[in-house]
């Protein structure tokens, strides 16, 4: 079973930068399609960016699709989340996932505990 652990959250100024990691602990890392979602306060959660198991394609939601870029390095079984010219929208806790991407639809299988990015004006 996979579990994974999220870092890299913080407290940044509007337009400023973060990169998200997550490592994952488990021998079908490799067998997933990784994604990120976010839950802000208030809100449902959302799929964000993900990143397929067999070809490396990236999906990424319209909000976002200019300013993060997702990438997963299945040697060391890591994703990772770059987010630059962060907004105060993007306020949320945000889960690395394993799961599967279908037709747009997330399929989570395995998910972290999430870490917090808070961005201010």
């Amino acid at each position: 079973q996979e579990q994974l652990v999220e870092s890299g959250g913080g407290s940044v100024q509007a337009g400023g930068s973060l990169r998200l990691s997550c490592a994952a602990s488990g021998r079908t890392f490799g067998s997933y399609d990784m994604g990120w979602l976010r839950q802000a306060p208030g809100k449902d959660r959302e799929l964000v960016a993900a990143i397929i198991r067999s070809d490396g394609r990236s999906y990424y939601q319209e909000s976002v699709s200019d300013r993060f870029t997702i990438s997963r390095d299945n040697v060391k079984n890591m994703v990772y989340l770059q987010m630059n010219s962060l907004k105060p929208e993007d306020t949320a806790v945000y889960y690395c996932s394993a799961g599967r991407l279908s037709d747009l639809d997330w399929r989570m299988d395995h998910w972290g505990k999430g870490t917090l990015v808070t961005v201010s004006t």
